[in-house]
C-alpha cells in the first residue's frame, strides 16, 4: 500500500499519472484469474507454498556463452556450482516467443541518475512475487508456509549465492533484523510497521542456515504482500559486505579512514542501497548487476552469474547479457524511442506520443504496444479536509459540497476531449479487474448532473452569487478554489482546465496553481492547500488481502486528510486526530480488516471502505483505464502484446519477467 508520501520517495518510479491500457478481452481474463487469487487462503488458513519443480529432475545445464571464458580461466565456477541446488525452472513465458537464446544487449532510456533503481523495479526479483496472472508464489524463496496468518516460515534455496559468489543464507536475515531494523543509529523509529502488530515486533527464529520463522501473537496481514511489492520490504542484506561498514563489526575510526563522513551510520546509509541500486560494490540477487559508478550518462548492467532462474533447456537466465540505461531529457524520450534508440521503452511515454510513435515505427521498425494503466483515476481532485482555512475546511467537510463538485464534471466529455475516448469515466476507486469491484464504486455521485449539483450547492449555504455568477461564501468571499498541482503533463493541465469550465457552470471558480514537488508536498501536509490534484489510487487492483489503508486516513500521504494520517503515522505526536465521523469510521473498517479471521469478513470490511469512499466523495475521480504506450524493438522477444502497466503490483514490466526477454540475433 502506497500513499503520496511514499510516491514522493519514488516519484520518478511511480509516475504522477500511472498509465494506460489493454483490451477489454484481457481485462475479463484477468478478472477471472483475480477471483482465484491464492493469497485469499494463504493468510487466513495457512498454506505451504512449495514449487512444483522441486521434485522434478533438472534439465542438463548449459554454460552461458558470455561467461564461458571466465569459467575456462577459473575466474568463475561452472554453471552447476553457481546455481542453487533447486533453481527456479521457468516453464511459462508471458510473451509468445517461448525459451530464447542467451546474448545481446538491450538499450533503454532513463531520466536521471536516480533511475538506476528502475533495474530493481523492472527485475522484480523478490522473496515472493506476483506472476502475470496476479498469483503469488515463491521466487528467491524455495518455499514458505503460513499458519493462522501469524506464523511465517521461509525456506531459502540451498546453494543460492549473491552476485559476488558469497552464500545467501539466513545470516543475511538475522543481520537485517538485529543490526539494521533494531539498531537505533540506523532505525531510530524501530522496525518497519509491516513487522509490528499492535506495536509489537515478531519473534524471529533462525532454524538453520536456510530456514527462518517470524511469529506474531496476532495475525499480520501485511507481511506476505510487503515482500511482493514494487518497492519491497527487504528482510535481508548482504551481511558479508555491509558488516565492513557497520559500527558493531568494524571500528568507526577504521570506517572513516576509508570513507568520507562524520559517523559510521552516515557512511553505511550511502552504501546500503538495495532499492536505489546505485552502489556497484553492493552484491545483489537481481538478474543484472550495475557496473557503472554513479553519476554517469550511460549505466551498464551485466548479467548476474549466480542468478537463480533457468529455463527448461538448462539455460541460466537472464537471456540478455547487458542492459544499458542511457540518461536522456524526458521530453526527448518519445522521439528517441520512436527512432529506435531504445530496444524497450516502457517509461516516460504518454498517449499524446502515440501518433508520433506510430509514424516513426514505419521507418525504425519498432512496435508500439498499448497496455492497460493501473490507477484508480488518471487524475483526481483532493478536497483538503484538514486545511487551515476554517471557512473552506467547513465547506470541504460538507458532503453536499463534495458531491456537487463531482456531479458537475462531465466525465464523458472529459474522456473524449482529453483522452480521445479511450478511458472510462470513474470515481477514484478500484478498477474493474479487481475482484472487489462493484459498478457503484465507479458511478456513485459521478454521473453528470448539473441540476442536482446546483441544488446541493444551494443547500450547502452557497445560494448567493456575485455579479459574475460565481457563488459567494458565507463570509462574502467568492467561491474560488485554488487547486494546486505538481504535474507537468499536458493531459493533466487540459483536464483541469476543462473541469474548471464544468465548475464555473455551477457557480464555482477554479484556479490552478502549479507547484514544485517540494512546495506541493509542504502545502498539502501543512494544510495551506485547500485542494490538490494528483494521480488516483495506487491500490487499483486489490484482492481481499491487499491492504486497504490507502482508502482511509492512515497516512500523511493521503492528500484529502494528510494531517489525520500524520497523526496516525506519528502515533499522536504530529498532525491532528481525526474528528470527522464519516472519515473516522474508515479507521474502524481498516481495523476490522486487520483482525478478520476469514475471507468473507475481509471482503465485507473492504466493501464498507469502498462504499463509504464512493458515497462520501473524499476524493473526486475523473477517468481511469487510459492506455500506456510501450515501445518494443524489432529484435526483442517475449514482451507481451497486451499487458497491465502499474506501479504495484508488478513494477511496470516486472510482472512479465524481463529476465525471460531475449534478442533475436
Amino acid at each position: 500500500m502506497t500513499g503520496f508520501n511514499d510516491l514522493i520517495a519514488i516519484k520518478d518510479d511511480c509516475p504522477a499519472k500511472l498509465a494506460p491500457l489493454k483490451a477489454q478481452k484481457l481485462g475479463n481474463q484477468v478478472r477471472t484469474v483475480m477471483k482465484r487469487r491464492i493469497l485469499t487462503k494463504t493468510l487466513i488458513f495457512g498454506l505451504m507454498w512449495t514449487p512444483a519443480f522441486a521434485a522434478d529432475p533438472l534439465p542438463t545445464l548449459q554454460e552461458t556463452p558470455m561467461l564461458a571464458d571466465e569459467v575456462k580461466s577459473g575466474a568463475l565456477p561452472p554453471i552447476g556450482k553457481r546455481l542453487p541446488e533447486q533453481p527456479w525452472v521457468v516453464k511459462r513465458f508471458a510473451g509468445a516467443d517461448g525459451p530464447g537464446k542467451p546474448g545481446g544487449q538491450m538499450n533503454m532510456l532513463v531520466a536521471g541518475v536516480r533511475d538506476t533503481r528502475l533495474m530493481t523495479i523492472y527485475s522484480y526479483t523478490r522473496l515472493i512475487i506476483y506472476d502475470d496472472k496476479f498469483t503469488l508464489h515463491p521466487d528467491i524463496l524455495e518455499s514458505y508456509e503460513v499458519k493462522e496468518g501469524r506464523e511465517f516460515t521461509l525456506k531459502l534455496r540451498a546453494g543460492h549465492k549473491w552476485s559476488d559468489g558469497h552464500p545467501f543464507t539466513t545470516e543475511d536475515f538475522r543481520y537485517f533484523w538485529e543490526d539494521i531494523a533494531n539498531n537505533k543509529d540506523l532505525s531510530p523509529a524501530g522496525p518497519p510497521v509491516e513487522l509490528t502488530v499492535d506495536g509489537k515486533p515478531p519473534k524471529v527464529d533462525i532454524i538453520d542456515e536456510r530456514t527462518i520463522r517470524y511469529t506474531w501473537d496476532k495475525p499480520n496481514p501485511y507481511f506476505i504482500e510487503s515482500q511482493a511489492r514494487a518497492a519491497p520490504l527487504f528482510l535481508f542484506r548482504p551481511a558479508h559486505y555491509l558488516k565492513k561498514l557497520h559500527g558493531k563489526y568494524t571500528p568507526e575510526e577504521e570506517i572513516l579512514k576509508v570513507h568520507k563522513g562524520t559517523r559510521w551510520s552516515n557512511v553505511y546509509r550511502r552504501h546500503d542501497v538495495m532499492y536505489g541500486n546505485s552502489n556497484i560494490d553492493l552484491p545483489t540477487l537481481n538478474p543484472w548487476v550495475l557496473s557503472t559508478p554513479s553519476p554517469a550518462q550511460r549505466y551498464v548492467f551485466v548479467r548476474n552469474p549466480y542468478y537463480h532462474r533457468i529455463d527448461e533447456k538448462g539455460q541460466q537466465l537472464p537471456y540478455i547479457d547487458r542492459v544499458i540505461f542511457t540518461v536522456t531529457a524526458t521530453n526527448l524520450v518519445p522521439a528517441k524511442a520512436g527512432l529506435g534508440e531504445a530496444d524497450l521503452q516502457p517509461r516516460y511515454l504518454n498517449m499524446r506520443d502515440y501518433t508520433f510513435l506510430q509514424k516513426s515505427a514505419k521507418s525504425s521498425g519498432v512496435d508500439v504496444r498499448l497496455w492497460e494503466s493501473g490507477s484508480g483515476s488518471q487524475i483526481a481532485l483532493y478536497p483538503n479536509l484538514t486545511t487551515t482555512d476554517e471557512e473552506w475546511r467547513k465547506l470541504m467537510r460538507d458532503v453536499r459540497f463534495r458531491r456537487a463538485l463531482s456531479l458537475a464534471i462531465d466525465r464523458d466529455e472529459l474522456n473524449q476531449v482529453v483522452y480521445l475516448g479511450l478511458a472510462k469515466p470513474s470515481n477514484n476507486t478500484v478498477m474493474e479487474r479487481s475482484e472487489l469491484f462493484k459498478p457503484e464504486y465507479a458511478t456513485k455521485w459521478a454521473k453528470h448532473d448539473p441540476k442536482l449539483a446546483n441544488k446541493l450547492l444551494d443547500e450547502a449555504g452557497l445560494a448567493k452569487r456575485g455579479p459574475d455568477g460565481i457563488r459567494l461564501l458565507p463570509s462574502g468571499r467568492p467561491a474560488t478554489i485554488v487547486v494546486e498541482s505538481q504535474s507537468e503533463e499536458t493531459e493533466d493541465s487540459d483536464a483541469l482546465h476543462l473541469i474548471a469550465d464544468f465548475w464555473k457552470n455551477v457557480g464555482i471558480k477554479m484556479l490552478t496553481k502549479p507547484q514544485t514537488l517540494e512546495n506541493f508536498r509542504l502545502r498539502a501536509f501543512s494544510g495551506d492547500a485547500i485542494m490538490t490534484a494528483y494521480a488516483g489510487a495506487v491500490t487499483a487492483v486489490p484482492s481481499i488481502n491487499t491492504s486497504p489503508k490507502e482508502f482511509a486516513p492512515t497516512m500523511q500521504g493521503g492528500l484529502q486528510w494528510s494531517r489525520w494520517g500524520m497523526f496516525i503515522e506519528s502515533k499522536g505526536t504530529k498532525g491532528e486526530k481525526c474528528d470527522m465521523e464519516s472519515a473516522c469510521k474508515l479507521l474502524d473498517y481498516v481495523k476490522e480488516w486487520e483482525t478478520s479471521s476469514d475471507p468473507d469478513s475481509r471482503r465485507k470490511a473492504w466493501d464498507k471502505i469502498l462504499t463509504t469512499n464512493a458515497d462520501e466523495v473524499f476524493s473526486i475521480g475523473t477517468v481511469n483505464g487510459i492506455r500506456q504506450p510501450i515501445v518494443v524493438g524489432p529484435n526483442i522477444r517475449n514482451v507481451p502484446k497486451e499487458g497491465y502497466y502499474a506501479w504495484d503490483p508488478g513494477g511496470y514490466i516486472g510482472l512479465y519477467q524481463p529476465d525471460t526477454f531475449w534478442i533475436a540475433q
